[in-house]
């Protein structure tokens, strides 16, 4: 007879007081009630998770099979291997501009590990961390997990979801440590412009803060081109960019990404990953070379895809009873504006899973000033977007 789970504990779980000050991210729990409610049978289109949706390239695949049956399936490195910090110095070399030695380049699982691992570096009780908001969550959870002061810097929908250089100054104090920046942007698809990133560097000046340059989204840019601060004259020493595998190549599941840092900051962050990882899965790592200084042809279409489908719905959105969308040039996110419904964004976001099965963000899931606006993920195939925008458009008509 099987046992009954205990459902009652003699001792309380007490937790230390660091855990109520960590975060999460929305998106995932967004997906286990969009999957519970398929479970019962409700039709759902997934636009809540920031995932490709379009298999590994094949000659990555094919490069990590080959190396598990060559048996790399051992320890490696903490800061990755050797071959592997080659390849991404000489792509970001390449790609920013600026030149990339190997040892100034970490290898992690995921991109999360940078900013998990700058921050607790870094910040510190007493420091202050500027950070975009509305902006992708993890970083006001670790900049308070840490202990720092979380200062949200406000994109505006006005300026294509861009921040005003002269607001970033005035947040700058002596307890500044460390200004996140993250272009092409999650959730907006705002992009930062050249012009930007020299007058970001230009208020900054020669103040002692450190930067971690989020961009993961570097390859995916519709309108304009990728600018790195890492590039600006004086600022490589104090810029961290975060880059990785996930979203160019759609190896989400891979768990592989990295950071390009000083190179007396990268034993302290190998350091960490000693003490949290370990290392990266090493065949992985193995198809990252291959992933880099292979066909970069899949890149190119799945971008071109992007790009046909952010017109299309886009377009779509603008046409729904109370929505208002700006064009985003990078990501593949929309971000619209939906204070005319006269909805809250969780109610809204709540109303179109429940009744119409459209899964979506609240904008406040990514902060505050996400408020009056809803993510959705273009990462999906065209025809599911043209489904969803139908679902939500006839929601807002009887609802509206």
């Amino acid at each position: 007879m099987p046992m009954s789970p205990v459902s009652e504990t003699t001792h309380p779980l007490k937790l230390a007081e660091r855990m109520s000050r960590l975060g999460t991210e929305t998106a995932f729990e967004v997906l286990v009630k969009a999957r519970a409610l398929e479970a019962k049978g409700k039709s759902v289109i997934h636009l809540e998770i920031g995932e490709p949706d379009f298999d590994t390239p094949a000659n990555i695949v094919d490069s990590a099979v080959d190396a598990l049956r060559k048996g790399w399936t051992h320890y490696g490195p903490a800061a990755g291997l050797p071959q592997l910090r080659e390849a991404i110095a000489e792509d970001v070399s390449r790609s920013r501009g600026v030149p990339v030695s190997p040892e100034e380049v970490v290898v992690v699982p995921g991109g999360k590990p940078v900013m998990f691992f700058v921050i607790l570096a870094l910040a510190q009780a007493g420091d202050e961390v500027i950070y975009p908001n509305p902006g992708f969550p993890i970083y006001e959870s670790m900049i308070n997990f840490s202990g720092a002061k979380a200062v949200p810097l406000r994109l505006r929908e006005e300026m294509d979801f861009r921040f005003d250089v002269k607001e970033l100054a005035s947040l700058i104090t002596d307890r500044t440590r460390l200004i996140i920046l993250n272009s092409p942007h999650n959730p907006t698809g705002g992009v930062l412009t050249g012009q930007d990133i020299q007058e970001i560097a230009q208020v900054i000046g020669n103040r002692d803060v450190m930067i971690l340059s989020d961009e993961i989204y570097s390859r995916l840019i519709f309108d304009g081109k990728h600018h790195s601060i890492a590039a600006v004259p004086g600022f490589k020493d104090r810029t961290i960019i975060l880059d990785g595998f996930s979203k160019t190549y759609a190896m989400t599941g891979w768990r592989m990404g990295f950071g390009v840092m000083r190179t007396d900051l990268v034993p302290q962050v190998s350091r960490l990953v000693t003490n949290a990882t370990s290392c990266t899965a090493s065949f992985t790592q193995v198809a990252g070379v291959e992933a880099l200084r292979g066909d970069q042809a899949s890149v190119e279409k799945m971008r071109l895809e992007f790009l046909r489908r952010r017109d299309m719905f886009v377009k779509g959105l603008n046409q729904v009873k109370g929505f208002s969308c700006r064009v985003p040039a990078g990501a593949f996110y929309t971000f619209p504006n939906i204070e005319k419904t006269g909805w809250p964004s969780k109610k809204l976001a709540d109303a179109l899973l429940d009744d119409a099965g459209v899964a979506a963000l609240s904008g406040t899931a990514f902060g505050v000033s996400g408020e009056g606006y809803l993510r959705f993920s273009i990462a999906s195939s065209y025809e599911n977007l043209e489904q969803a925008l139908e679902r939500i458009g006839n929601w807002a008509e009887k609802n509206l």
